[in-house]
């Protein structure tokens, strides 16, 4: 994961998390940083689409992020304003987190249980920002986006019980970021090795993870801190593990998978939809 800027807004932020998860950096940074508006529209037509890059692959990104709206539209997604879906129902709600669940499924080509001949998109990106997208009061606008979050997981792993049409076919990732956050704001969010946190004289013997590592060379731009965490689910494909909150003090003791770059998370949802070969093969 990339370092944060100095004096990041909020905007450049989530546009410079997703261009990581993306794989997408170079469509976002040059060597001073953030390309600059000349930049942009000069290299827009150089950057390959998610078509190009994932054999064919159809995807749409849902987000009431202006920034984020237009940069996914340079990375080739169909964009779709999150909050257009909703209509006249009160957003967040029990309700919504349903009618959501289902629309998703509908992009994906699954409805009313069925799997339908042609789906509109192989992948569905939907980006909820903390407080930015929901009719609530600012004050409640956080506990509102996780408890509308965990509604609509629940509403999608309703419709895709093992034994289902959906569940034979779907592939559900979810990825929660701490936001704007240094190592001082809470040094218990590290993933280093106690090893490497006390500096030990024999820390050199100790091999270097894989996450650090982009091909034969070091990466330079490694967050040990506050990481992304992501979980995954396919039926009768992914493996369980012991963890029972979505927490990184429970991802970092029981969870079975581990770390894995942020860049190449991507690259892994495509080889799951059979868009891509096993990034690490």
């Amino acid at each position: 994961m990339l370092r944060l800027q100095i004096a990041e807004s909020e905007d450049d932020r989530i546009v410079r998390e997703f261009a990581v998860l993306m794989d997408a950096c170079e469509a976002y940074f040059n060597k001073n940083g953030q390309l600059s508006t000349e930049a942009k529209s000069q290299k827009s037509s150089l950057i390959p689409t998610m078509s190009e890059r994932f054999m064919g692959m159809r995807a749409a990104l849902l987000t009431n992020s202006s920034s984020l709206k237009s940069f996914g539209e340079k990375l080739g997604f169909d964009v779709l304003h999150l909050n257009g879906l909703f209509e006249n129902i009160n957003f967040p709600s029990a309700q919504s987190a349903d009618y959501l669940a289902s629309e998703l499924l509908a992009l994906l080509g699954f409805q009313e249980g069925k799997i339908l001949d042609v789906g509109q998109f192989d992948l569905v990106i939907v980006h909820i920002g903390s407080g930015e997208n929901l009719n609530s009061e600012k004050d409640k606008g956080t506990a509102g986006d996780m408890e509308f979050m965990n509604a609509l997981i629940g509403a999608i792993m309703l419709m895709a019980q093992p034994g289902t049409e959906i569940a034979s076919r779907l592939y559900l990732s979810l990825v929660m970021g701490y936001g704007y956050v240094s190592r001082a704001d809470d040094p218990g969010l590290s993933i280093l090795s106690h090893n490497y946190e006390n500096d030990s004289p024999l820390s050199a013997l100790f091999p270097r993870q894989s996450y650090t590592m982009r091909g034969e060379s070091p990466r330079n731009d490694v967050r040990h801190h506050s990481p992304m965490l992501v979980a995954q689910y396919q039926n009768a494909v992914t493996r369980k593990d012991m963890v029972d909150t979505f927490s990184f003090k429970d991802f970092k003791e029981r969870s079975g998978n581990l770390i894995i770059p942020a860049d190449r998370l991507l690259h892994e949802i495509a080889f799951k939809l059979w868009k891509a070969p096993k990034y690490g093969a």
